[in-house]
């Protein structure tokens, strides 16, 4: 896993809305580790076979995303923050937090950035059936998988210093 590595690589996922972003940006300025937004870096490297009007995004190239970060996650040091995890390979992380968000909030925070209809329902279901955290579980050693309440403010708080510890815990495999 972190052969080589001197620092560690986190994914951060959840359903859109739990707070992935704001997780991982602070947890960035905490710990000089590196973000990745992978919806950013998809539009920015045009990393996408175009446009998914359903569900009004971008459908992702995996191995496109993939071959972009691969130099990098060797390195270590990356926080990457996306809604999906199971086609990163394994080797390249250390520990995968699922965020986890009760859905009377999480249906606030979608339907505030516009969602609606299947989008909406979509998410909403994901997270009542726990998708991410169980495609987390069978994609990665269960000991690396970390699953965070992210309600509010204080969670998110809260999650951020969680993982400054684990990262200062951590040491490479050698």
């Amino acid at each position: 896993m972190a052969q080589g590595r001197q620092k560690p690589n986190i994914l951060v996922t959840g359903t859109p809305g739990t707070g992935k972003t704001t997780t991982s940006s602070l947890l960035s300025d905490a710990s000089q580790l590196h973000h990745i937004n992978i919806g950013q870096l998809v539009k920015e490297k045009n990393l996408h076979d175009g446009w998914d009007d359903e569900f009004d995004c971008h459908i992702i190239n995996e191995d496109l995303v993939c071959d972009e970060l691969e130099e990098m996650m060797e390195e270590g040091g990356n926080i990457i923050d996306y809604h999906g995890c199971d086609f990163f390979p394994e080797r390249w992380f250390d520990c995968v937090v699922v965020l986890q968000t009760d859905n009377s909030v999480l249906y606030d925070r979608l339907a505030s950035r516009g969602y609606m209809g299947t989008k909406l329902t979509n998410n909403i279901e994901c997270e009542i059936f726990q998708v991410l955290l169980e495609e987390a579980k069978s994609s990665y050693p269960e000991e690396i998988v970390m699953a965070l309440r992210s309600d509010c403010v204080d969670d998110i708080s809260r999650n951020v210093a969680t993982l400054v510890d684990w990262i200062k815990n951590w040491r490479p495999v050698s």
